[in-house]
């Protein structure tokens, strides 16, 4: 009796098997949500919404981006990390979520454990700029000026554990300088006190400060990230100057964890292949930021590089969540 048992429990299994990969086959079959935990507008609804055109055209399905800003990110996060693994709940996340938060207070989720990688889509150049009333063209006058001047030197951020006050910090750290934290709630109130002259130096994102450096209302002097700028390749990197003070603000698609091995792999193809399409690479270059996908496996291997490299770097400055 257990042997027949047996063998009915085996064609079950093999039945709800060959359903299960009939599913996913057809995968999607109904709308995909597509999470974005910030307000519309910025640098990761800018991508959310160019790879959900994209892909709804291509699958014939709808991929809806919805935004559900809070908490640091982490509201939207929390969102997608208790969504079924069934494929359809995304999350467009920056690296924020996964390696800074973590370090500064208690989390909803654990960035190792509930999530499913699927790729990497963007990096957001980040530059260091100075008011003109800075006399300083460089990152080796900004340094000799702020040792010269150090209470003249005030640094915004968009809050507390952002990658604007980690930048500055680890420059701080790094250059033997103290420029003094001024935290804001988003960027957009300190590039405002920033052109009016209340703050002094600011490290940004790219796309947001273009138009005020090229009023002249900004002083560009370097960039941030690990390699210099395609579209301003003159622009040396702050670790040409100060070796590991380095940036990579980057962008990733992520899902509950479980999802299953086909599904992953459909994603990750379909959305490799809409940013190497001309017309996206160029409407995002357009915005200041650069497509760059990637393996599942190299996304998660960011992470966790990423993860101990700021986890130190908040240790030193000694960074606390507002």
């Amino acid at each position: 009796m257990s042997r027949y048992l047996s063998i009915i429990g085996m064609c079950f299994a093999l039945v709800f098997a060959i359903s299960s990969q009939a599913q996913n086959t057809s995968y999607p079959a109904r709308a995909v949500k597509f999470i974005v935990p910030i307000t519309p507008g910025g640098s990761n609804d800018v991508v959310a919404r160019v790879i959900a055109q994209k892909l709804s055209e291509q699958w014939g399905q709808p991929v809806t981006v919805d935004n559900r800003p809070g908490a640091g990110m982490n509201l939207g996060a929390d969102i997608v990390a208790k969504s079924p693994a069934d494929g359809y709940t995304w999350l467009l996340g920056a690296n924020n979520i996964f390696v800074t938060n973590p370090h500064m207070g208690k989390m909803p989720f654990d960035v190792f454990k509930d999530f499913t990688p699927i790729s990497q889509v963007a990096l957001v150049p980040f530059v260091l700029v100075v008011h003109p009333s800075v006399p300083a063209k460089t990152v080796t006058e900004l340094v000799a000026y702020a040792k010269a001047n150090p209470d003249k030197l005030n640094f915004g951020s968009s809050g507390n554990g952002s990658p604007q006050q980690l930048a500055t910090e680890m420059l701080n750290h790094a250059a033997g300088i103290q420029m003094q934290h001024v935290p804001y709630k988003g960027a957009l109130p300190v590039i405002t006190d920033l052109i009016g002259g209340r703050l002094q130096v600011f490290i940004g994102a790219v796309n947001s400060l273009l138009p005020h450096i090229k009023d002249g209302k900004l002083r560009l002097i370097a960039s941030a990230g690990g390699k210099r700028i395609s579209s301003f390749p003159d622009l040396p990197t702050i670790a040409e100057t100060i070796p590991g003070v380095e940036l990579d603000v980057w962008l990733g698609v992520f899902m509950p964890a479980g999802v299953p091995k086909d599904i992953i792999n459909k994603v990750n193809g379909d959305i490799v292949r809409v940013l190497q399409l001309p017309e996206v690479k160029s409407n995002l270059n357009g915005q200041g930021i650069e497509a760059a996908p990637s393996t599942p496996e190299a996304l998660t291997n960011t992470i966790k590089e990423d993860y101990a490299r700021w986890g130190k770097v908040i240790k030193e400055a000694n960074i606390k969540a507002e």
